[in-house]
């Protein structure tokens, strides 16, 4: 199933967001601020712009740091790039970094955020510096399957996982604890290709775009489901 239309923005909702804070911004500055990759609206079959919050908030960021700090669109582009890559770019007095986290529809991770394949590209100690896991710690999770390079660098999926080991930590939890999340995502990995397998075999392109399809769609199901059945079992606790 697709993500609902209102999911998104289009460029003239965007706008009358941004009027209140930018007076002087335009479509055809935004446009502008596309066409030098520092935002990456998806678009409809029809070639319609479509944006998400994540598009709106890196907008003002961009916006605030032109008009607050005078910065040149270059020096913004580095540093959104470096938060692309989850590294930490110089601070701007002001200017909140936007965030990259994963795309929600009443606050359940949509569809969408299964879509694409991390392009991040880390080093072992660009992974270490931003996750706050030590070497021994890496060493351990890669030891259980829970991050592995891709090649010779990690992708942002191993630094999401990377920050959620090393939070844990902090309440006690190690690494050896977290070998069960990894069985449960396997065999919910294996129930979706069951599931798909069928639609992969057809050789049309019809089949494959609805291969991609229902396997997002299952993705964020099951998402919704482990967090229902935790917090269904935290309910059952409570005295």
């Amino acid at each position: 199933m697709a993500v609902p239309a209102r999911a998104y923005l289009s460029i003239g909702e965007v706008l009358n967001r941004l009027r209140g804070d930018f007076a002087d911004i335009t479509i055809s500055k935004i446009r502008f601020l596309e066409s030098e990759g520092l935002i990456e609206p998806q678009r409809t079959p029809s070639g319609y712009r479509k944006f998400t919050s994540s598009d709106l908030e890196r907008l003002r960021y961009v916006l605030l740091a032109q008009r607050d700090q005078y910065l040149p669109l270059k020096v913004i582009k580095d540093n959104l790039d470096a938060l692309d890559r989850g590294l930490q770019p110089a601070s701007i007095a002001g200017v909140s970094h936007p965030t990259v986290a994963l795309a929600t529809i009443d606050g359940q991770i949509a569809p969408n955020a299964f879509a694409e394949v991390s392009e991040m590209r880390l080093s072992r100690e660009e992974l270490l510096k931003n996750s706050g896991l030590s070497d021994e710690q890496l060493v351990e999770i890669e030891s259980y399957g829970l991050i592995a390079p891709r090649g010779r660098h990690y992708d942002g999926d191993a630094l999401a996982i990377g920050k959620a080991v090393t939070e844990m930590a902090s309440f006690g939890i190690e690494a050896r604890h977290l070998r069960s999340f990894k069985s449960a995502a396997d065999r919910e990995i294996g129930l979706i290709e069951q599931v798909i397998t069928p639609l992969t075999r057809q050789k049309s392109t019809e089949s494959k775009a609805r291969a991609q399809e229902v396997q997002k769609e299952i993705a964020s199901l099951s998402i919704r489901l482990h967090a229902a059945l935790v917090r269904g079992g935290l309910h059952r606790l409570r005295p």
